[in-house]
């Protein structure tokens, strides 16, 4: 199967209003199902091609990045640019649903930030709850947003994501307002879905990855944003290739700012 960017894509009426409220009220909003399960199969197996034939340099350009300050997670597998891995991945960042929401969220001056892979290993995952920006935003200016593909079921048992709904805007962070962030909130919700799915979350709202209970990976693939003016997480500058940017078109090039 081929995979075409899908076009045109700034289109906030990808979106119902029902939606878009949901998404400012809660920070988080479930698009469904956007991938097959012929997709998601496609999709895992040249991730694992992918993590054949990158080994131990897998997920390199992150710790090439000033942006991240740890690259290398414990206990998770990582790939990095995979804008620039297969045509395969272009409907990552160019999905109108997907877009839609980032511009709910961002406003329309908004960029690809980045395109990576994380599998939660077997007994690892955990994350604290954390936000992707480095202090609160209350004032509706949001800087960064998310969106994470599920290419597994997201369980209740294999590391699936958790978010504390409308915490994107209180103005305080996880670390000060919890002795422990690795501890359960009473207030989170979990990613719970089966593979194909995608849901939308403002960045600012408090996540974080859970413990895999399974004795199988736990995959998936985000692609982040963040408004126009902030460096992107990889330099998409730095890593663009001329077959990429050939296929992309003007619109995909604008997405990410090369």
């Amino acid at each position: 199967m081929v995979f075409l960017p899908v076009w045109p894509y700034f289109d906030i009426d990808m979106l119902t209003k029902q939606e878009i409220d949901f998404l400012d009220t809660y920070g988080y909003l479930d698009l469904g199902q956007l991938l097959t399960a012929d997709q998601v199969d496609q999709i895992n197996d040249r991730i694992a091609e992918l993590m054949q034939s990158e080994g131990e340099n897998a997920g390199a350009e992150l710790a090439a990045s000033n942006y991240i300050r740890h690259p290398k997670e414990e206990g998770a597998d990582r790939l990095a640019d995979l804008v620039n891995k297969g045509q395969i991945f272009d409907i990552f960042y160019t999905h109108p649903r997907v877009l839609a929401g980032i511009e709910a969220v961002l406003g329309q001056a908004y960029k690809l930030s980045s395109l990576n892979y994380r599998a939660a290993k077997p007994g690892k995952g955990l994350q604290k709850l954390h936000v992707d920006w480095k202090n609160t935003v209350v004032s509706g200016s949001y800087k960064v947003c998310n969106s994470i593909w599920l290419l597994d079921d997201f369980t209740e048992h294999n590391g699936s994501t958790r978010i504390v709904p409308k915490t994107h805007t209180v103005n305080i962070l996880p670390d000060e307002a919890m002795a422990d962030p690795n501890e359960k909130h009473p207030d989170e919700i979990r990613i719970l879905a089966p593979a194909g799915s995608v849901f939308i979350f403002n960045s600012h709202v408090w996540h974080g990855g859970t413990t895999n209970q399974t004795d199988r990976d736990r995959r998936s693939i985000h692609s982040y944003f963040c408004s126009r003016e902030q460096p992107q997480q990889i330099d998409q500058k730095k890593y663009i290739t001329k077959e990429t940017m050939d296929r992309i078109g003007e619109k995909g090039r604008h997405i990410l700012a090369v």
